[in-house]
C-alpha cells in the first residue's frame, strides 16, 4: 500500500511538474498554439543560434510595430481623436467662431458621426488646432493628464489598459533575444511618447511617429523652447512607414507587425529583406471580447493588407483563436 501510494505521488510530481515547466519555459503565454506563436518562436530560435545560417548580430535585430490596433484597441476612433475631441470642448471658450464651424460645432455637440463626415480635411483641421500653439513640454502634460481620466466608451476603463497583453508578451520577449523594438505608428509622435514607454517598455527615441513642425524659439525669461505649429511635417503612414524607419531608424527591420492597410508597405519593406523575416497582421475577428472588423472598416481597414497576407505567406494573427486573453485585466 506504500508502495502504491509512493508511486503515486511520484507520478503525480512528474505530470505536474512537467506541465508547471512548460508554462514557466513559455515565451508567450496568452498565445494558443498556432502559425501566428510558431512562426514568431522560430524566427527568434534562427536568427540568435550563432554559428547558424540565420544568425543575426544583436545590433541588426529590429523589430517594429504599428500602435493602432496592433499594440492596444483602436475601436470605435482613433485614441489620439478622442483626446482631439476632448480637447475641443476644453478650449471651445477660446475659440467662439467653433460654435457655427464644422466639424467642431458637431464636436461640441457631441455628434462625432456628424465630424465624420468633414473627412480626412475636417479631422486634420480639428488636430491641428488642438495639438499647436504650445510647446512641446506643455503637450506632453495635456496627454499625460488626459490618459489619467479618460475612459474608452465600451470598456469604460483607461485607455492605456486596454493595450494587448499578447503583444507585450511578444515585445518583451524579443528584447530578451536581444532585439530592439520601435514603434511605428501613423499616430502622433508626441501623442505617443508621453505614455507609451510605461505601457510598452519602449523608450521614446524608439517610437516613430506623424509630426508637425516644431520650431525653436526663446520663451519668457530668454527661455529655449520647441512650439508646435499647425503645420504638418510628415505623415508615418501607408508609404511613409518605411521612409520613416530609414530616417529615424536606419535599419531594416527583421520582423513587423500590424494590423492595417497602413501598415502594408511597412510589412512589404521588412520582408523583402536577405535572410529570414517576418511580416504579420493582428486581425481583429473577436466581437465579443474586442472588435470584428477587416476591410469595410473605416478604422483600421485591412483589405488589400489582406490579400497581400495570403500571397505572402505572412502569419494573421486571430484574435479569436490565437489569443488566450486580450487585455492585461484578464490575466488571473
Amino acid at each position: 500500500m506504500f508502495l502504491m501510494l509512493r508511486l503515486f505521488l511520484v507520478s503525480l510530481f512528474i505530470v505536474f511538474g512537467t506541465v508547471s515547466a512548460k508554462a514557466q519555459t513559455d515565451p508567450l503565454p496568452s498565445w494558443n498554439d498556432g502559425v501566428p506563436k510558431k512562426a514568431i518562436i522560430e524566427l527568434v530560435g534562427r536568427v540568435t543560434k550563432e554559428g547558424g545560417p540565420d544568425f543575426v548580430p544583436v545590433p541588426e535585430r529590429i523589430a517594429t510595430f504599428d500602435n493602432d490596433g496592433t499594440l492596444w484597441c483602436e475601436q470605435p476612433f482613433y485614441v489620439q481623436m478622442a483626446f482631439a475631441f476632448d480637447r475641443v470642448k476644453v478650449m471651445a471658450p477660446q475659440h467662439p467662431e467653433w460654435k457655427t464651424k464644422q466639424p467642431f460645432k458637431a464636436l461640441l455637440q457631441g455628434d462625432v458621426k456628424t465630424a465624420a463626415t468633414a473627412g480626412e480635411k475636417g479631422l486634420l483641421a480639428v488636430i491641428a488646432a488642438t495639438h499647436s500653439g504650445m510647446t512641446v513640454s506643455q503637450f506632453e502634460q495635456e496627454v499625460r493628464d488626459w490618459i489619467k481620466v479618460a475612459r474608452h466608451p465600451r470598456f469604460k476603463r483607461p485607455y492605456n489598459e486596454l493595450i494587448y497583453q499578447p503583444m507585450v508578451e511578444v515585445l518583451n520577449y524579443l528584447r530578451a533575444n536581444g532585439f530592439k523594438t520601435f514603434i511605428v505608428s501613423g499616430g502622433g509622435v508626441d501623442f505617443m511618447r508621453p505614455w507609451a514607454p510605461a505601457s510598452y517598455g519602449i523608450p521614446p527615441e524608439q517610437i516613430v511617429g506623424s509630426s508637425g513642425v516644431i520650431e525653436f524659439r526663446l520663451g519668457k525669461n530668454g527661455k529655449p523652447e520647441l512650439f508646435k505649429t499647425p503645420k504638418v511635417q510628415f505623415i508615418d503612414d501607408g508609404p511613409g512607414k518605411p521612409v520613416g524607419i530609414s530616417m529615424s531608424i536606419g535599419r531594416q527591420p527583421i520582423i513587423a507587425f500590424g494590423n492595417s492597410d497602413g501598415d502594408l508597405q511597412m510589412l512589404q519593406y521588412t520582408t523583402a529583406g536577405s535572410g529570414v523575416r517576418l511580416g504579420l497582421y493582428v486581425h481583429h475577428d473577436d466581437a465579443e471580447r474586442e472588435y470584428a472588423y477587416d476591410r469595410k472598416s473605416q478604422i483600421g481597414r485591412l483589405d488589400k493588407g489582406l490579400d497581400a497576407a495570403a500571397k505572402n505567406g505572412w502569419p494573421l494573427i486571430s484574435m479569436k483563436s490565437d489569443w488566450k486573453v486580450i487585455f492585461p485585466f484578464e490575466v488571473k
